[in-house]
């Protein structure tokens, strides 16, 4: 018998800054291709060729409980990367006891700031909504997925998938 890794603990940490006590949760992105459907002569039917990574972008979604000053004023970034959040993960298998430690790393900027409902003598959140262009996954230490949306890098378990494309356009 198997039991799946399960999330047992969490950190985000913000340009470096620890959330330790504040963090309450962590929506990690969503990973999408853009996928056409295609028939052309001779074919029985369609067959969805890949177009890139989805027009519906790299977010990630994070609540922290209290006010951050830091977050507040990452608002205004100007640079499309300009801040680098990083989420790790520790998983656990309650059937071996063995760990699983799952990384990853974005930069971008924050799009939405939800300051929530606010109420005297009640716990105060706001939740953060940050669009990326660039987006690591880690699992025990060996890079698993790379995107990296400004700089026409997409690796997938150490296969760098545009190295030809940049090659033949002479990046």
């Amino acid at each position: 018998m198997a039991l799946p890794r399960t999330l047992k603990h969490m950190m985000l940490f913000n340009n470096g800054t620890s959330y330790v006590g504040q963090c309450a949760s962590v929506t990690l992105p969503k990973l999408g291709r853009k996928l056409e459907a295609w028939r052309g002569g001779g074919m029985d039917g369609p067959v969805k060729v890949d177009l890139g990574h989805s027009d519906d972008g790299i977010e990630l979604e994070w609540t922290l409980g209290g006010l951050d000053l830091l977050v507040l004023r990452q608002f205004g970034a100007v640079k499309a990367d300009g801040v680098m959040l990083r989420w790790a993960g520790s998983y656990q298998r309650d059937d071996t006891a063995e760990t699983t430690a799952v990384e990853v790393v974005v930069r971008g900027r924050h799009e939405e700031l939800d300051m929530c409902e606010a109420k005297p003598g009640e716990s105060t959140e706001h939740k953060i909504k940050t669009a990326c262009t660039y987006y690591k996954l880690s699992v025990d230490g060996k890079e698993e997925i790379e995107i990296d949306l400004l700089n026409f890098i997409y690796q997938v378990d150490g296969k760098d998938l545009l190295a030809e494309h940049r090659k033949n356009i002479g990046l």
